[in-house]
């Protein structure tokens, strides 16, 4: 199953040029980028770990593109994903999120359904990759 995160999603996989492309993109528009990184792929789970600090006043893909390649480096089983915070608005808005690395396996979602007072259902997610602890999700 291909999960489908962020900007971009239904597209292929980028590449490396496609990626620095949108991350020139997003310094032309002065928009600082982090890079984040999770073994939990619940469309609910906004907050994933961050890889060191945001990255602010670049002009160049290339300092965003070798942290992309340190982190995927250290976390090959990990989603890994690339976002642009745009501060216009006096508040931090996401303007552009997507993944830039996802893992080899992604084993998909079962669909829980619960009856509850007067025949209502309640349906949720559970992530098959939440089966197993946290660094072992992914045997890759």
């Amino acid at each position: 199953m291909h999960l489908r995160h962020g900007t971009f999603s239904h597209l292929p996989d980028f590449t490396d040029a496609d990626i620095a492309a949108q991350v020139r993109y997003a310094l032309l528009n002065n928009w600082p980028v982090s890079i984040e990184y999770s073994d939990d792929p619940h469309p609910r789970n906004m907050y994933w770990e961050m890889w060191g600090l945001p990255l602010f006043d670049l002009d160049e893909p290339d300092g965003v593109l070798a942290e992309i390649n340190a982190c995927r480096a250290t976390f090959p089983r990990h989603y890994v994903r690339i976002t642009a915070y745009d501060a216009t608005y006096g508040r931090q808005t996401t303007a552009l999120s997507f993944l830039v690395q996802r893992p080899a396996d992604e084993p998909g979602f079962r669909l829980d359904r619960t009856e509850g007072v007067d025949r209502t259902q309640r349906y949720g997610f559970h992530p098959y990759a939440l089966d197993v602890r946290p660094g072992e999700r992914y045997s890759g």
